[in-house]
């Protein structure tokens, strides 16, 4: 990382070095995107670079590059930019296969998500597939994705991807997260309701507020990139006692969310304690005032719930939906959906069984996409559940 002077892992390096460095990343660009010459990829991680150290030095940042929006790039995407695996199905066996029963679940009741899972060698040739595809970023999901007990060979299989773990933490001892930081896992955000036990135990459906505590330390102990998520409702509406907490134990990174009005969400239980724009928008600005007192990031990540215009005075980025455009998902059984969430429609296609190119040019893909692009803030599935 650059800071103050010019470094790599850790050393002082020369210009010389960092002129090898960038050779060898166009070099390495250049296998992954065949289409450029060496010298564009060149010039343009040299962009990048000398961006960086501007900024890290504090001076003016001097460049002629336009800025492109998502929504403008979509027409040259050929491929999402991440894509979900949900590796784990909510059931297996026709029995219950998480070690939570969270009242807020999107997944849960969902046959797409209680499909039979794949076997690892399925998913290793979905991984194989992702990179044929140009897809940079993969997110081990579910269900919960600790319950295979392949999953760290799994994640070693996506060295070469951008790789994020979404886990509610109950498995990650010390030598759990040992593991997963040897397989080279990029990020790990693990799920995290509230401060106060009581009130996450009830929303997990399951007395596991130690064992998450836990994973929070053990993941950060072990040097994993660690974020927590919240998602927000009237039982744990007081974020900032939950941001404390976090906050002292080493906690950087944070996220917030609505409730997605999708599976278990849409029943009784859960739309009783659902928030309203309004009450969201108060928790948020409160959430965002502590986190710039105490130097911690925050970011809300339901589109649609909070007005555009807010994300702008708080100086957050605004969330937009991603689906068939900047994510997909990919189900137990190995079928493709717009996003993670989007349980309850037809598939769009099959990642083990059918061409890559046919999915993503597909008539419902490309709808779809080119109603994300509009960045307009607002989740479809939000849309079509009111």
């Amino acid at each position: 990382m650059i800071r103050e002077t010019n470094r790599y892992d850790g050393k002082e390096i020369g210009e010389e070095q960092i002129q090898s460095i960038l050779n060898k990343t166009a070099e390495n660009v250049k296998k992954i995107m065949p289409v450029f010459t060496k010298r564009q990829i060149k010039n343009d991680i040299q962009t990048i670079y000398r961006t960086l150290k501007q900024i890290a030095h504090r001076e003016e940042v001097t460049t002629d590059v336009q800025y492109m929006s998502l929504g403008e790039y979509a027409q040259y995407m050929t491929a999402p930019h991440r894509m979900d695996l949900m590796v784990s199905a909510m059931t297996k066996n026709g029995k219950w296969h998480c070690n939570q029963k969270c009242i807020h679940c999107y997944a849960a009741g969902q046959n797409l998500s209680e499909e039979e899972e794949l076997s690892a060698e399925d998913w290793k040739k979905i991984l194989k597939k992702c990179r044929t595809a140009g897809i940079v970023q993969v997110t081990f999901t579910g269900g919960e994705p600790t319950m295979r007990d392949d999953l760290i060979e799994l994640i070693r299989e996506a060295r070469w991807f951008v790789s994020r773990l979404n886990t509610n933490g109950i498995r990650l001892t010390r030598e759990y997260c040992h593991e997963l930081y040897k397989a080279e896992l990029d990020s790990v955000q693990i799920t995290f309701y509230s401060q106060d036990p009581e009130i996450h135990n009830r929303l997990v459906g399951a007395s596991q507020y130690q064992n998450t505590v836990n994973a929070i330390e053990n993941a950060l102990s072990e040097g994993l990139s660690v974020s927590v998520n919240t998602p927000l409702c009237t039982l744990n509406a007081d974020y900032v006692k939950t941001l404390e907490f976090l906050h002292e134990k080493g906690v950087i990174y944070v996220t917030c969310s609505g409730l997605i009005t999708t599976g278990n969400a849409v029943r009784d239980e859960s739309e009783q304690l659902q928030l309203t724009s309004s009450q969201l928008e108060k928790i948020l600005r409160e959430g965002v005032r502590y986190c710039n007192e105490n130097g911690m990031e925050i970011a809300f990540t339901s589109p649609g719930w909070i007005e555009a215009s807010v994300f702008e005075e708080l100086n957050i980025p605004a969330p937009s939906c991603g689906a068939c455009l900047s994510n997909m998902a990919v189900t137990p059984g190995g079928n493709i959906v717009p996003c993670q969430s989007w349980l309850s429609d037809q598939p769009l296609g099959s990642m083990l069984h059918d061409d890559w190119e046919t999915i993503w040019e597909s008539e419902i893909c490309t709808a779809q996409r080119n109603y994300s692009s509009e960045m307009t803030g607002e989740c479809p599935l939000r849309r079509y559940c009111q």
